[in-house]
């Protein structure tokens, strides 16, 4: 796949050229998102009604398209995989959710199939069935699920997840805005118990940044994600401390590109831009941008 393609749209290109300019075979985006459509028009509802969860602030869908639109945009892009990330926020959802994503994984052979969990009776039992169904990774949503990662119906599922070596991608920081059991205590409760558990911490931690690079440091298993980092949406918010910079850049082999595509409020291009403008420079960008997440996954 070169760096650039005839007839692609302007922003593609761009991206294309990003990436080619680096040196890789295109990006691998760990934190996107499809769902069924029923569920994502009332994500997107939730958006356009500046739901409680995502702050006071607006947030427009830049990619508010289509689902076959959506693929064919990050093909465009170049990216060569991504993942369907999805998740219930009450019992009874996740089951149907992850027969969804298995389907949606079938015809999309450029996502990693992805599969979600809640703490529930049977979670153990749909968990087990995701994995020998071939999922490559999780998504646990801490703040809109409302729940405690610790929670004693979930330690099964977790035991599991750790003896796969499946990444689970965590939102658990308290941005946009706080849950009840967001922050690092919860989930550093989970890995005292489980400590070869693979976790990929959404958006940095973010505002709880310092604190997730700490349980980074302390767990070799635990990844980062760049979902909406260093953006001019997320600095005016929820800045990341630039005195943690050479930290981030210490733990280069376990941070991960994510976008939160399709629902973010600027162009794809600005979040790869506002990792190039850190300055950590091109070895840094190739880690995250693809060679990490293609070493995590096998791609």
């Amino acid at each position: 796949m070169g760096p650039a393609r005839t007839g692609c749209d302007p922003e593609a290109a761009e991206v294309r050229r990003f990436w080619g300019g680096l040196g890789l075979p295109g990006l691998i985006d760990v934190h996107t998102h499809f769902m069924p459509e029923r569920v994502l028009r009332k994500v997107w509802a939730y958006f356009d009604a500046h739901g409680p969860l995502i702050g006071a602030r607006g947030w427009p869908i830049t990619y508010r398209r289509a689902e076959d639109e959506r693929t064919a945009l990050l093909r465009e892009f170049g990216v060569r995989a991504f993942t369907s990330l999805l998740y219930p926020h009450k019992p009874g959802m996740a089951g149907w959710l992850n027969g969804w994503a298995a389907e949606f994984a079938g015809r999309t052979p450029d996502c990693l199939h992805t599969a979600t969990l809640y703490p529930e009776p049977g979670v153990a039992g749909y968990v087990r069935e995701a994995l020998e169904a071939g999922a490559r990774v999780f998504k646990a949503h801490v703040q809109v699920g409302g729940y405690d990662p610790a929670d004693a119906r979930l330690d099964a599922a977790w035991g599991l997840l750790a003896e796969a070596g499946t990444p689970v991608v965590v939102h658990c920081g308290s941005g946009p805005a706080p849950g009840a059991h967001t922050g690092p205590e919860p989930v550093a409760r989970v890995l005292a118990r489980h400590p070869r558990l693979t976790l990929v911490v959404a958006h940095l931690g973010m505002p709880e940044y310092r604190e997730f690079l700490d349980l980074a440091d302390r767990h070799e298993r635990v990844h980062l994600d760049t979902t909406m980092a260093f953006t001019d949406f997320t600095e005016d918010l929820m800045p990341f401390p630039r005195g943690l910079l050479p930290r981030l850049a210490g733990l280069g082999d376990r941070v991960l590109l994510g976008t939160d595509f399709p629902n973010i409020p600027y162009p794809y291009l600005h979040q790869l831009r506002a990792l190039e403008r850190l300055g950590l420079g091109a070895a840094w960008l190739r880690a995250v941008c693809h060679d990490n997440a293609a070493r995590l996954f096998g791609r």
